[in-house]
């Protein structure tokens, strides 16, 4: 042995001592291959975290028994969902002497000569009067020219009282209109006397009606015998409903009935192909008035046919109807076209008949604020007999 190797483990140095032993394998690996190469220090085995594996997709028995387990108990039947369902899909019709109501506004102006004036005032919220003046009117019975009238009407929720008497003529009319049943049936009663007693009348009707029909009964007298009718409506479809009516007039023995078919028109500014009378059967009370309209009554006492037809040209703006009344024995006809304009204050009807008579009325509001005056110039020109007739009316009143 020499000098050198006696001295060198002296000198050793960091970079001389031994090198460390391995770090294990990433994951783990086997026990034997750390035993052999750990000689002085036994390192523990590192921490291994082992992740759960997914669990597998749920099959459909498992899927169906979730669903059934989480679904929420059924609900009640409900009271409103029940009458829904039973509600037609029919509309209610409406009374049957409105049916062309409608037309007769259109083709059956209210002209006249002279002037007239209403003074209306309201004494309470259900009650009021109305004093009634026509000057120099050649349209008065018994060749008068001047008329006055005084009218008392009184409403409430039930219904309204009215009462008008005219101390020339001596006549006294009235009526009264009154729910019963709830609202389900209307009492109407009609009373006209007179200072000869000639014309003295008593009427009595009850206005019935359901979500698909209305019908009405009256009875009383008339003319120095009694009166009895009925008249039943009935919608057989959301746009065709069908009725017919039947009176007795005791004063000359006739028997009288008419039969009516009013078909309604789809709103043609609509694209769907329902309107807005199908949409709303399901609503309570009558339906909305009808965009156009076919109506054909045929009143088989007198013999004659009756057509009227109602076009919406613009809602609530411009409206036109046509009336035309045939005979199919005598083959007799008459025909009116009407038009009403309705503008911002004012309104203008205009109609033509057959024979060339034109009939004219205008209608203009005075102010903005509910109750304002209006004032009304009514005109008729009739070339064929040279009857020319112009008048002017004034509202005034709340």
């Amino acid at each position: 042995m020499g000098i050198s190797s006696l001295l060198f483990p002296l000198f050793q140095t960091k970079c001389d001592a031994p090198a460390p032993p391995p770090l294990p394998p990433i994951g783990g690996g086997s026990s034997k291959s750390v035993e052999t190469t750990a000689t002085t220090t036994k390192l523990p085995p590192p921490e291994t975290t082992s992740v759960a594996p997914p669990p597998p997709p749920p099959t459909a028995d498992t899927t169906a028994s979730a669903s059934t387990s989480s679904s929420p108990p059924p609900a009640e039947t409900d009271d409103i969902a029940k009458a829904a369902l039973s509600v037609s899909s029919c509309p209610n019709p409406g009374p049957l002497e409105g049916a062309t109501w409608d037309v007769r506004r259109l083709t059956a102006l209210d002209t006249y000569d002279g002037v007239r004036v209403d003074i209306s005032k309201q004494l309470s919220p259900y009650f009021a009067v109305v004093h009634s003046f026509v000057l120099g009117t050649t349209m008065l019975p018994d060749g008068k020219n001047a008329s006055y009238g005084f009218t008392t009407q009184m409403n409430d929720e039930e219904g309204f009282m009215m009462a008008r008497v005219d101390p020339e003529r001596g006549t006294v009319d009235g009526r009264v209109h009154r729910a019963l049943l709830g609202g389900l049936a209307m009492a109407k009663l009609q009373v006209g006397t007179s200072a000869e007693g000639a014309n003295d009348q008593l009427l009595g009707e009850i206005d019935l009606g359901a979500q698909t029909w209305t019908a009405n009964l009256k009875y009383g007298s008339m003319g120095g015998g009694n009166v009895v009718g009925c008249n039943y409506f009935q919608a057989v479809s959301p746009r065709l409903a069908m009725g017919g009516e039947g009176m007795y007039i005791g004063a000359n023995g006739n028997m009288m009935s008419s039969y009516t078919a009013k078909l309604l028109f789809p709103n043609v500014n609509n694209t769907e192909a329902g309107d807005d009378i199908a949409k709303a059967a399901a609503a309570a009370g009558p339906p909305a008035e009808a965009p156009s309209y076919l109506a054909a009554t045929y009143n088989a006492g007198q013999g004659m046919l009756s057509l009227n037809y109602k076009r919406a040209v613009t809602p609530s703006r411009v409206n036109i109807g046509a009336s035309i009344e045939c005979s199919p024995v005598t083959l007799e006809s008459q025909v009116v076209i009407g038009a009403e304009f309705q503008l911002t204050r004012s309104k203008m009807n205009v109609c033509v008949d057959g024979t060339g008579r034109i009939q004219s009325v205008l209608e203009a509001k005075l102010g903005r604020e509910p109750g304002s005056p209006a004032l009304n110039f009514a005109a008729e020109l009739d070339h064929g007999k040279s009857v020319m007739k112009f008048g002017y009316g004034l509202n005034i009143g709340s």
